[in-house]
């Protein structure tokens, strides 16, 4: 069970004018799942993504690259999103670039339109061939059953070790216009910044020029998707996709647009959120922390010192145990690599809690109030640096006995 993160309600997720939906149950890894995902775009719409920092980048990832590169140059927008779970399509080399390429066309065949203009997204096991036939099996179902209010399925359709699908739809007012936005994400383990194994797909119907999309899913991605850890490891697949179907009034062409920073905001709000979910959802996640560091000399060091503490085993299942071993905390912040730190001038709360002053114990410090907050679901971790006024805040989880059972069942 999520932590604290109610299942979406169908009924409440929006359509977003200018997007169909639909699914098959292809039997990729297991029978009876919602596992190939199409997503259909109007033509006026556009796309702007970010992908894994990993190396071993999976060969969907790779394809995915190419075709936004391609939509850029060739005036052929992208017209549809291809989704598969079960099956990452990493380390597959070559073969698995031919397979991922065979489903495009397979895709753009039935919609009338070309290869470059689809997108293909794979999650699951890697280092296993993609079952590239029965994805192209399950197209024919799929297009059959495209839709505007499909959004829950398709949260369903991503998912791997997720216990429940995640979604979220906002409507704000920008200019005097309605801007609807929907997203999806899934992800549970494998998860660290820089993205991670986890998709997110977000939609919204106004129209955005290619130049602006593209600096707004960075700002978006960085404010959310990169702010999440749940035990450290950078996927292969990794992919957030924002997606302006230019449906609806309004019109953002420059960042310099006083609507552009009221339009980010709400994209990176309803990123933050499905990247929040994820967390939630840890692979045996029992709580959630949000790791503020604060009083920096730079962004960067705050983050430094966020995933440290974010990242660390002990500190994860310190917090599973609700155990107040709180000097955890202060070796991560030792080891994160800021190296002219001064300890002496840090601070550390726990909640409400000042846990350590001025480097050392605070004097007023009771085990037993550590532990009050250690056993909430929901914890702050706070540092402050008395370097500067920077600041950086990372969530993420505890880590169980429950993570270790998946992931080591997880291929049966």
């Amino acid at each position: 069970m999520a932590v604290n993160s109610p299942l979406p309600i169908a009924s409440e997720l929006k359509p977003v004018a200018g997007v169909e939906i639909g699914f098959a149950e292809a039997g990729i890894k297991k029978p009876n799942r919602k596992d190939v995902l199409v997503m259909k775009l109007a033509p006026t719409a556009t796309v702007a993504g970010v992908f894994t920092l990993n190396r071993f980048c999976a060969a969907p990832v790779q394809i995915a690259k190419a075709h936004l590169e391609t939509a850029r140059t060739s005036g052929k927008p992208i017209a549809a999103l291809l989704v598969n779970t079960g099956n990452a399509n990493a380390g597959t080399g070559e073969l698995g670039l031919s397979l991922a390429n065979e489903t495009c066309v397979a895709l753009a065949a039935q919609l009338g339109v070309d290869a470059a203009q689809i997108l293909p997204f794979s999650t699951g096991v890697i280092l296993e061939p993609l079952p590239a036939a029965k994805v192209i099996a399950g197209l024919p179902q799929a297009i059959a059953g495209l839709k505007a209010d499909n959004w829950y399925n398709a949260a369903e359709a991503i998912m791997t070790t997720d216990t429940q699908p995640k979604a979220g739809s906002r409507t704000v007012t920008i200019g005097g216009h309605a801007v609807t936005m929907t997203g999806i994400s899934k992800g549970a383990g494998m998860i660290k910044p820089n993205m991670a194994t986890m998709l997110g797909y977000l939609a919204l119907d106004a129209k955005v020029a290619q130049p602006v999309l593209d600096q707004l899913v960075k700002h978006a991605a960085n404010h959310s998707f990169n702010c999440i850890t749940i035990d450290g490891d950078t996927s292969t697949n990794d992919s957030f996709m924002l997606i302006a179907t230019g449906a609806g009034a309004l019109e953002i062409t420059s960042v310099d647009q006083p609507e552009y920073a009221q339009l980010r905001d709400a994209v990176t709000e309803l990123s933050l959120f499905l990247a929040q979910a994820i967390v939630r959802d840890g692979e045996g996640a029992t709580k959630f922390m949000s790791i503020i560091v604060e009083e920096g000399a730079s962004v960067e060091e705050c983050r430094k010192i966020a995933y440290s503490i974010g990242h660390s085993p002990l500190v994860k299942t310190a917090f599973f145990a609700s155990d107040p071993n709180l000097g955890r905390i202060l070796a991560a912040i030792g080891y994160a690599g800021v190296d002219d730190l001064d300890v002496s001038k840090l601070n550390l709360y726990l909640d409400d809690v000042w846990v350590a002053k001025n480097g050392g114990r605070n004097p007023d410090y009771k085990e037993e109030d550590g532990q009050r907050v250690m056993q909430k679901s929901e914890i702050v971790v706070r540092v402050k640096l008395a370097r500067g006024s920077a600041a950086a805040t990372v969530y993420t989880c505890d880590l169980s006995h429950d993570y270790v059972s998946i992931n080591a069942d997880y291929r049966s």
